[in-house]
Parts: structure tokens; C-alpha cells; sequence
């Protein structure tokens, strides 16, 4: 039995989506706030949306990835429910207008996972080999690293994804390590591509729980359930982006950790998955055109202090100013083309 003072909402409902892990990520929160309030009723709203219905156009062209969450959010409005689970990397960097993020949750793995039924890895695949993937941002650095890839849309679920590639469409396909691992579906990948070849997304491998702003009730109730090392990475990755005016579905990459100061860049690496790991916050980010020709990289690093909130501050600002060293370096010009294509 949990020590924390049992709240007076006596149920709360969860909007989400249909798909496996979208399923498991809800029924993940969902659990964890049953051993938190084991007399709280939770009830999952599961939504079809809009993202899900149209699987045969890239979503760069028909909106990216907040389509996958905007009829969770009206269900939010609607009060059909109080809360939504989603997965930070398909969150849109402006929220409507009275919801926000009230919830980051510890990260997962935040790779890229190769998978394949042939070869072991990227440097396996023999030249002008196929490889799916849905995101600007693998296909670029991707192309940044091996051009002689044909790189293919692959879209639907992971199950979905899986089959195309067992039938032989695709030479390998790659897919978020924390998804995989999350339905258990770890022995599907044959190696995690390296965060110097591949970025990770904004957010990759974390979750989010999004609210309406002010539901004081519902703060409470999710506040055991955040974690202010993983929020801190995360708002410095989100806020690169958001000043980028970077969507879901760019090619934009951008990664947070956390070190000691006294780390050096080879042991900080292996900080992938700590998010406690000193005051030092790192703060890597690129912008790549999508044919891989050109693959902008900068970075910056900084010393956090004072309380939660201002450490919150600071990573903000972190994040402006890496976007800032990419946009002096071209970015502008690189993502207004694909914003504003002739």
C-alpha cells in the first residue's frame, strides 16, 4: 500500500491510441498510478487518429507527427479525459492553447535500433542497399554517412513495419530501441545504431503525460511520476527545437545528457541512459538536408545551478542558443525549403 495521501478523484480517465505500444505506454502509466492509488478507477479512452488512418503518404507531407496526437488532446478539452500518454518524440513543440506537459517521465534508450533478417548492421549493408525509415532526421544523417543507401517511406505500427521488412521489402528498417524493447520486441534488433552516426530525436525513448493547465488535482496526482533530471534534458532538446521552429517530422536531431564536470567526452558518452550524472548538461544538435549532402552539427555545454525551476531556465536558454550556433551555420536555410517548398 502506498504511503501517499490517497487523492479524493476517485477515477481518471486515459486517452490513447490503438496501437500496441501506444497501449502499452498508457497501460505503463496507468500501472504505475494503481500502485501509487490502488483505489483510484483509471479507464482508457482509445482513440483512433487521424495519423493512424492515412499510412500511405509520408508524414512530412500531411502534417508529421502531431497528427497522432491532436484528437487526444480534444478529448483532453472535451473532459472525456484528464490525461494523454504519448511519446515525447511525437509531441509538437507548441501545445494548444491550456494544455501543457505535466509529466516527464525517466527516459528509456533513446537509439536508433537497427533491424534486419541479413546483416548485423549499418556497415554491413552492401552498397545501394534499402533501408525504411518514416523520419527526415534518420534518412539524413543516414545519407550523411553511407549516400549510397536507398532510403524508403515506411510507415504503420511497429508490427506493421516488421512485416514489410519479413517480406522482403526493405534490406533493413530502423526503429526507436525503446519501442522495440517496450513490446518486447528486443530480439528483433540486430544493433543500436551510434549516437555519432544518428542523433537521437527530440525526446526519443521518454514519455509524456499532458494535461489541462491548472488541474491542480491532477498535478498532484501524477507529480510522483516526473523525473527532474530527464525534464531538464528534455526541455534543453525541446527548446532547440521549438526556436528551430522545428515540427515532429524534420530533420532535426538534438540530444541531452548529463555529466559530472570533471568527465571526459568518452565517458560522458556513456551517460546515455543517466540521468543523474552530474551538473554538467550537454547539449548536441543537427540539422541535415535530406539527400545527406549537407549535415550541420553544434553543441554546448554548461554548468547548472540553483533550484529546479532555474535549472529548467537554464536548460531552456541552452537549448536557444545551440539552435542559434546551427541557424549561424545555415539551418534557415536548409528547413525553410522544406517548410516553404517551391
Amino acid at each position: 500500500m502506498s504511503n501517499l495521501q490517497q487523492p479524493a478523484l476517485t477515477t481518471l480517465n486515459i486517452a490513447t491510441r490503438q496501437s500496441p505500444l501506444a497501449l502499452w505506454q498508457a497501460e505503463h502509466i496507468r500501472d504505475r498510478l494503481l500502485a501509487l492509488y490502488p483505489n483510484l478507477t483509471i479507464n482508457l479512452l482509445k482513440i483512433v487518429t487521424k495519423g493512424d488512418k492515412i499510412l500511405d503518404t509520408p508524414l512530412a507531407k500531411i502534417g508529421g507527427k502531431g497528427l497522432f496526437v491532436k484528437e487526444l488532446e480534444q478529448a483532453i478539452y472535451d473532459k472525456q479525459a484528464d490525461i494523454a500518454v504519448h511519446s515525447l518524440k511525437d509531441v509538437p513543440m507548441q501545445l494548444p492553447e491550456g494544455l501543457m506537459l505535466g509529466v516527464y517521465c525517466k527516459r528509456a534508450s533513446p537509439t536508433d535500433a537497427f533491424v534486419s533478417n541479413t546483416y548485423n548492421n549499418l556497415d554491413e549493408l552492401p552498397e545501394g542497399a534499402v533501408v525504411g525509415t518514416s523520419s527526415l532526421r534518420r534518412q539524413c544523417q543516414l545519407k550523411a554517412y553511407r549516400p549510397d543507401l536507398q532510403i524508403k517511406t515506411l510507415r504503420g505500427n511497429v508490427g506493421t513495419r516488421l512485416g514489410k521488412l519479413d517480406a522482403g521489402e526493405y534490406d533493413a528498417i530502423i526503429l526507436a530501441t525503446s519501442g522495440l524493447q517496450r513490446i518486447e520486441l528486443d530480439a528483433r534488433i540486430r544493433s543500436e545504431l551510434d549516437i555519432d552516426v544518428c542523433l537521437p530525436a527530440v525526446g526519443q525513448g521518454a514519455l509524456a503525460i499532458e494535461c489541462r493547465k491548472g488541474d491542480a488535482e491532477i498535478l498532484a496526482l501524477l507529480a510522483p511520476l516526473n523525473d527532474d533530471q530527464a525534464r531538464i534534458r528534455l526541455i534543453a532538446e525541446r527548446a532547440l527545437n521549438r526556436h528551430l521552429e522545428g515540427g515532429c517530422q524534420v530533420p532535426i536531431a538534438a540530444y541531452a545528457v548529463l555529466h559530472a564536470a570533471d568527465d571526459s567526452i568518452d565517458i560522458a558518452n556513456k551517460y546515455i541512459e543517466n540521468d543523474d550524472a552530474g551538473n554538467m548538461l550537454w547539449l548536441r544538435g543537427r540539422v541535415g538536408q535530406e539527400d545527406g549532402s549537407e549535415l550541420l552539427k553544434s553543441e554546448k555545454r554548461i554548468i547548472l545551478s540553483g533550484s529546479q525551476a532555474e535549472r529548467e531556465g537554464q536548460a531552456s536558454q541552452l537549448g536557444i542558443e545551440v539552435a542559434d550556433m546551427l541557424l549561424a551555420n545555415g539551418a534557415g536555410a536548409i528547413l525553410s525549403a522544406i517548410y516553404h517548398p517551391e
